[in-house]
């Protein structure tokens, strides 16, 4: 077919073999056509190098078929692989992802909300704890489809979508008891941070069932930053008893912290252990490989997808938490404490 004429919705159909409506189901929502009639439009509109008219599939939607996506902070590996699952299930629908590096600030939430109120976007996903207040109502409720996913907002009116960070944080001290550490240091992620709390909290509750009573001086203030969890370990190895091993409560943390002790001389894992938390790709390839928490990360960008999908659907917002597993990945940064 010569690409020189614009190629046409029916033509298209006339060539696959198939109505007009089953090769408009096939480029808006691709779920609802059987993979084999998929794979023939796709291949069809491939050859013919036809163009849908989105605009009008747009105005006659009423939706702009793209959801936003606030991100606290863009350069985190973290989020990364969360984003990869909300665009598979966005792709499966026929919606674009874009991308809100929202720096923590709420002027930048609100441009990105203003989307939403303005027809460009059609829903949100927040990845911050916090609701924007540009998307609340007068009366506290929400103005917007919205889905919160990983750092949750406690009794939040909408989805939420993460892990039990407390329960992770007592199994990581619990294998840590179990190589025989009772000195064991924790750096932490930032006070406003929820998830801060609930691995404290976690933490604290794996020492009380082995009856040792937390010590202040092993705990240490983190930001989720290497540079923090270098500055962290240099602070626990500054005290007169340093701890046998330190759990930071993310991966990027505990790479500054071996890098703080490899330049000191101690070795990891003969001297210190050092374990992590989210299994961000850079943990398997540090060295020593890094013993960490694995979050189901692309479970939960679909899983907030999904959600938020079914709002645009006409579903009713639940203000439910939806909890994913996850899994203490053990790999060889962390090993018995050394005898003395």
């Amino acid at each position: 077919m010569s690409s020189s004429r614009a190629t046409s919705i029916r033509q298209v159909a006339r060539q696959a073999g198939v109505s007009i409506a089953t090769v408009s189901r096939a480029l808006t929502t691709p779920d609802k056509v059987s993979d084999k009639t998929l794979k023939k439009v796709l291949a069809q509109v491939e050859r013919s190098r036809y163009k849908p008219n989105l605009l009008a599939r747009n105005f006659r939607s009423k939706r702009a078929f793209s959801i936003v996506v606030l991100v606290p902070n863009i350069a985190n590996p973290f989020f990364a692989e969360i984003i990869r699952g909300i665009e598979q299930v966005a792709q499966q629908h026929g919606y674009a992802v874009l991308l809100g590096d929202t720096e923590g600030r709420e002027d930048r939430e609100a441009y990105y909300v203003g989307l939403v109120e303005t027809r460009q976007a059609d829903g949100l996903i927040q990845l911050h704890p916090r609701l924007p207040k540009a998307a609340r109502g007068a009366n506290g409720t929400l103005d917007i489809p919205l889905v919160n996913a990983c750092e949750y907002i406690e009794d939040a009116p909408c989805p939420r979508v993460g892990i039990d960070n407390a329960a992770a944080a007592r199994e990581m001290t619990s294998y840590l008891l179990g190589l025989g550490h009772r000195r064991i240091g924790v750096v932490l992620g930032p006070d406003s941070s929820p998830l801060t709390s609930d691995r404290l909290r976690g933490y604290k509750l794996a020492l009380r069932s082995a009856k040792i009573s937390a010590d202040d001086t092993l705990i240490a203030q983190g930001d989720f930053t290497m540079s923090s969890g270098k500055a962290a370990a240099e602070q626990l190895f500054n005290t007169q008893r340093p701890p046998t091993a330190i759990f930071c409560f993310n991966d990027e943390m505990a790479l500054g912290a071996i890098r703080f002790l490899k330049s000191t001389g101690r070795r990891v894992p003969q001297d210190v252990s050092v374990v992590g938390f989210d299994d961000i790709e850079f943990a398997s390839f540090c060295d020593p490989p890094l013993t960490t928490i694995e979050q189901p990360t692309r479970e939960i960008g679909n899983k907030a997808m999904s959600l938020l999908f079914d709002m645009l659907n006409g579903s009713k917002p639940e203000p439910t938490m939806h909890t994913l597993p996850i899994k203490l990945i053990v790999r060889d940064s962390a090993a018995p404490p050394p005898k003395r």
